[in-house]
């Protein structure tokens, strides 16, 4: 059995992303914009198809974190700027949300 991918680390990495490393090493630079776009929750994703209501002009470019807090081992909540903040996002769909529209972070030696 393969132990669950989660997150080592998740800070603000600078003004507009965070920086989320994970514990097979790898590390990624997320947008705060990308982050709030991709909120699970109800009120931005429609609860019977899985379609996203929310859209992109919907969201504030300089949205930001106001607060972030670990929900158990399994999910950080983030309450945003905009006053958004009941959307919890799994650590695995996180990770997904990393790969899709983050960059990853690699060391320069």
């Amino acid at each position: 059995m393969n132990a669950p991918l989660l997150p080592n680390r998740i800070e603000k990495h600078d003004a507009l992303n965070f920086l989320i490393e994970w514990t097979d090493g790898k590390s990624f630079v997320l947008p705060f914009f990308e982050a709030r776009f991709n909120c699970p929750c109800a009120a931005c994703v429609d609860e019977k198809t899985g379609v996203r209501t929310l859209r992109r002009e919907d969201v504030q470019t300089e949205v930001h974190p106001k607060n972030v807090a670990l929900v158990g081992r399994y999910a950080l909540q983030i309450q945003w700027s905009d006053l958004h903040g009941s959307g919890m996002f799994a650590f695995e769909q996180l990770r997904k949300i990393c790969e899709q529209s983050g960059k990853e972070n690699r060391p320069t030696l």
